[in-house]
C-alpha cells in the first residue's frame, strides 16, 4: 500500500545523468550494477540512456572518475565470479548426494545374505 501523502520527487542534474549515461557505456559494466551504485532505478538510467541516443543529454566531454569505473568493473567480475562458484557448489552437493545415496543402496547387507537355518 503506498505511503499517504505526496510524492518525493528527485531531480538530478544533467552533469549527473550524462556521467551515468557514461558510466553504463563503459565495456564490461552492466546498467543493473551503475544503477545500484548510484542509488538509482535501473530504468531511469535506461530512459536517460535513451534521451542520450536522441541527443536530449550531451555526454561528449563529462569526465568519469577512474576509480569508480574501476571498481564497477570489479563489482561486474566479483559477482560473475560468485555465480559461477554458487553453481559449482550446487553441483558438488548434488554429486555427493547422489553417491551417498548410491552408496547406501549398493551396499550387501550381511542380513540378507544369509539363508534361513531350519
Amino acid at each position: 500500500m503506498p505511503k499517504p501523502g505526496p510524492r518525493t520527487t528527485y531531480k538530478y542534474s544533467d552533469q549527473f545523468k550524462a556521467a551515468a549515461v557514461r558510466l553504463s557505456q563503459l565495456p564490461g559494466v552492466a546498467i543493473q550494477d551503475v544503477a545500484e551504485s548510484l542509488y538509482i532505478h535501473p530504468f531511469m538510467l535506461s530512459r536517460w540512456r535513451k534521451q542520450a541516443r536522441e541527443g536530449l543529454i550531451v555526454t561528449k566531454g563529462v569526465e568519469l572518475d577512474k576509480d569508480v569505473a574501476a571498481e564497477l568493473k570489479s563489482l561486474r567480475k566479483l559477482k560473475k565470479d560468485y555465480e559461477r562458484l554458487k553453481m559449482e557448489h550446487d553441483i558438488l552437493k548434488k554429486a555427493i548426494e547422489y553417491t551417498s545415496g548410491q552408496r547406501a543402496t549398493s551396499s550387501p547387507s550381511s542380513k540378507a545374505s544369509r539363508k534361513p537355518s531350519r
